[in-house]
């Protein structure tokens, strides 16, 4: 089972950044996290997807009920990967304590650098930075609770790895779906768009999948059958209104090396605090002298 929850951060760029993480329930683990700004439904499938993606599917994901994790798209993903969706009751949260618990460690070992070191200018610097705390740091602590490191007690021997989604699959799972009845002209409209489909599917309700980001592509589905794509007939918007202005489309390559992190880190002596802004820039001689200095200096 994997927990999510949605932790404020600092302000990035003018606007306050938000993590979405998701947590092992049994290792304390983090499969996949994201930082962006909302706490909207793209940024939670964003780190589901790089999740699901690189660690398999959990059987559960457990979740609150605001209104990222309970969007029908979310919904959709879940359903279509074969992940029980399980909300929390509302003001009754068993069970997440152990996020909240993460929520403080992110807060009291990695928040609390960004401020001291003055903050950030752009969201591929913290999510570069909590990238390398991520990996180098938290995975490899001890736990006080289970008393093993998270990254030893996510790959311990004996555990069965979680099945991994083919590409196909994992690319029908993130389209976002919505429902229209075809009209007696064989049309559908989608957001003020109206696209021709085929004449067979009238008066049918169809399956419109897409991606939020491009609206000129629609793929039909009908009783789970592919249908083909729609044909653009009058396209007033280019993307879904939950796209704001400035939110780019997600990549499938994140473009961090995450092995030259973590070589990078192994100079640092042990026992030394890692200067993670350092460590991003590979400026480990910098982190070195920094932490040389006088505490007065």
């Amino acid at each position: 089972m994997w927990i999510s929850d949605g932790l404020h951060g600092p302000i990035v760029a003018g606007k306050r950044a938000v993590l979405f993480a998701l947590l092992d329930d049994h290792s304390r683990y983090v499969p996949g996290h994201r930082w962006g700004h909302g706490e909207d439904t793209l940024g939670m499938q964003a780190a589901l997807h790089d999740a699901v993606k690189t660690h398999g599917c959990p059987r559960k994901l457990y979740v609150d009920n605001g209104a990222a994790y309970s969007s029908h798209q979310l919904a959709w993903s879940a359903a279509v990967l074969d992940i029980a969706l399980v909300h929390s009751r509302p003001g009754k949260p068993q069970g997440r304590g152990k996020i909240e618990r993460w929520n403080r460690t992110v807060r009291e070992q990695f928040l609390v650098e960004i401020e001291a070191a003055g903050g950030v200018e752009l969201l591929d610097d913290l999510n570069r930075l909590f990238t390398a705390w991520l990996h180098q740091h938290y995975h490899r602590s001890v736990h006080s609770e289970t008393g093993a490191t998270p990254v030893q007690r996510y790959h311990a021997e004996g555990r069965t790895p979680a099945t991994r989604p083919d590409a196909g699959l994992l690319r029908r799972a993130f389209l976002w779906r919505e429902q229209r009845r075809v009209t007696a002209t064989a049309t559908v409209s989608l957001h003020g768009n109206r696209y021709e489909v085929d004449t067979a599917l009238v008066g049918r309700v169809v399956d419109l999948l897409f991606t939020p980001f491009d609206l000129t592509v629609i793929e039909v589905e009908y009783q789970g059958r592919v249908m083909g794509r729609a044909v653009p007939h009058t396209i007033g918007r280019h993307v879904h209104p939950a796209v704001k202005p400035g939110v780019a489309a997600p990549v499938d390559a994140t473009g961090i090396d995450y092995l030259y992190l973590l070589e990078q880190a192994h100079q640092v002596d042990v026992g030394q605090a890692i200067n993670y802004l350092a460590l991003a820039d590979g400026d480990i001689e910098q982190s070195r002298h920094d932490q040389d200095r006088p505490q007065n200096a």
